[in-house]
């Protein structure tokens, strides 16, 4: 059984401005991947999401990639 990443690195806050680590759990078209598929946990879930529109919104991570 697979674990949290994020709780596997010790990591409390996922933090917006870490684009690179936000990038691992989008998809090519530059949405969110579900929890099924990254294997990260509910609390982490939320905040990963949280941190990509934060990102989105200051523009270091496109809403759309082609």
């Amino acid at each position: 059984m697979k674990q949290c990443f994020f709780s596997q690195n010790n990591i409390k806050q996922i933090d917006y401005k870490d684009v690179e680590l936000l990038k691992k759990f989008l998809n090519p078209h530059a949405r969110v991947q579900g929890k099924k598929k990254t294997y990260v946990s509910a609390r982490s879930q939320r905040q990963l999401a949280q941190a990509v529109k934060r990102a989105r919104f200051m523009a270091l991570i496109p809403y759309l990639a082609r």
